[in-house]
């Protein structure tokens, strides 16, 4: 029997930033040690619908940003983070506790906003490389956004970069992760992590000199 309704979880309290921000991972605290009570709580019938709402106020912040810093747009952010949750309600019961309760959650969001993206560029039939330099020309018109120039920028570097490359150098340099972290999320050995972001970097380097 299902606790929530497509409409109740919809309706459950998302966050709504008033500009783009850079995440960044001093922000917040460390959630690890109350996983365990959580995931308890999220599997029993008695007290599910409680802890999923707890669930969603804890993490709504950081997956928010984490999704932003993919797909940028803050309306497509927020659709996907609905999407993840949903994801998470409803298979919450298949949750073993062989990864972290984050981690787990940090997958699905990275699988829901890549999956978004390539969907996106089919239906527009462009590539992936055109549709983010389209996502980067429109953060200038995006409301949310209140980077300068710069950043902008940096942001257009970024996008030059191999899906993967974007992927390390934002969970590194953005959202502050150790490469002990990146590496369990990723399933990457952490040299290979090191290796990846180097290169990224000094790509991003490079196009900043250049343009």
């Amino acid at each position: 029997m299902r606790l929530f309704s497509y409409k109740q979880i919809l309706h459950f309290s998302f966050y709504k930033p008033e500009a783009f921000n850079i995440f960044t991972r001093s922000n917040f605290p460390d959630l690890q040690n109350s996983e365990d009570i959580l995931v308890s709580r999220l599997q029993d019938s008695t007290s599910s619908q409680e802890a999923f709402r707890e669930l969603i106020s804890e993490y709504k912040e950081r997956l928010y940003w984490h999704i932003r810093n993919i797909v940028k747009n803050h309306d497509d952010t927020d659709d996907i983070l609905q999407n993840t949750f949903l994801k998470v309600y409803k298979n919450i019961n298949q949750f073993k506790g062989d990864s972290k309760l984050y981690t787990w959650m940090y997958r699905i969001a990275t699988n829901e906003s890549i999956t978004f993206l390539n969907k996106k560029a089919r239906r527009l039939s462009i590539t992936s490389e055109e549709l983010q330099n389209k996502i980067i020309d429109n953060l200038e018109s995006d409301v949310y956004f209140d980077g300068n120039e710069i950043q902008l920028k940096l942001q257009k570097a970024i996008a030059t970069l191999p899906e993967k490359q974007q992927q390390v150098f934002v969970m590194k340099y953005f959202e502050e992760l150790k490469y002990r972290e990146m590496s369990e999320l990723l399933d990457t050995s952490e040299g290979a992590l090191k290796a990846s972001y180097h290169i990224a970097a000094k790509k991003i380097e490079e196009y900043l000199k250049s343009n």
